[in-house]
């Protein structure tokens, strides 16, 4: 199997988002490299647009009320994603100190993870 890609979208808690990242980028991001885990990269969404034809006419409705955070990770295989989950999900530090502080900033329900694979023409591989 060829490497693919998850997109993972998490709906962050009201008002917790600059925690939120503070926590990402100095101790999961970190925690999670140190595991072997790639991530391309990771975004606050600023806006939702979605598109529709309304009589003919395409039109655009914006949702600035957004509260979500989303982030690529790169696997080589399913194999190589299982192991990585088991090494940083089933660690001691994630389940006695990063958990913990995970479960208070976002809704673990609302969790989405798309898998992707590469296009031919796509720069990310």
């Amino acid at each position: 199997m060829e490497s693919f890609f998850e997109l993972r979208v998490y709906k962050v808690n009201t008002g917790k988002m600059n925690e939120w990242v503070e926590l990402m980028e100095k101790v999961i991001l970190p925690f999670q490299a140190s595991k072997g885990m790639v991530v391309h990269g990771s975004f606050v969404e600023k806006s939702f647009d979605q598109f529709s034809l309304n009589n003919g006419l395409r039109e655009m409705n914006r949702d600035e009320n957004r509260n979500n955070y989303v982030w690529i990770r790169r696997f080589e295989s399913e194999q190589h994603k299982e192991k990585l989950y088991k090494d940083v999900y089933e660690s001691k530090e994630w389940i006695d100190e990063i958990g913990p502080k995970v479960a208070n900033l976002i809704d673990r329900n609302s969790i989405k993870i798309h898998n992707l694979t590469s296009t031919e023409l796509s720069i990310m591989k």
